[in-house]
């Protein structure tokens, strides 16, 4: 499993900017790593609350049991690091 620090450092360099929405397809994980660590994260409340998952256009993920394409992190995530 990836850290935290790993997975905002990725976010940050394809989004440019917090906030952005970012294709869960672009972290370069398989379906069951990207399913297995991003549910991980949206179960822990500390982490959880800087992330938004949303559903577009482009590969479906189930986090946490809903069906999600992109997410988007929070500034304050870095403050976790």
């Amino acid at each position: 499993m990836i850290t935290l620090r790993t997975v905002v450092e990725r976010y940050t360099s394809l989004a440019g900017r917090a906030g952005a929405a970012v294709a869960l397809t672009e972290f370069g994980l398989s379906r069951e790593e990207t399913e297995k660590l991003f549910s991980a994260l949206d179960e822990d409340y500390h982490i959880s609350r800087h992330l938004r998952f949303s559903k577009m256009e482009g590969r479906v993920y189930r986090i946490s049991g809903e069906e999600v394409t992109h997410v988007a992190m929070d500034e304050a995530i870095a403050n976790l690091l």
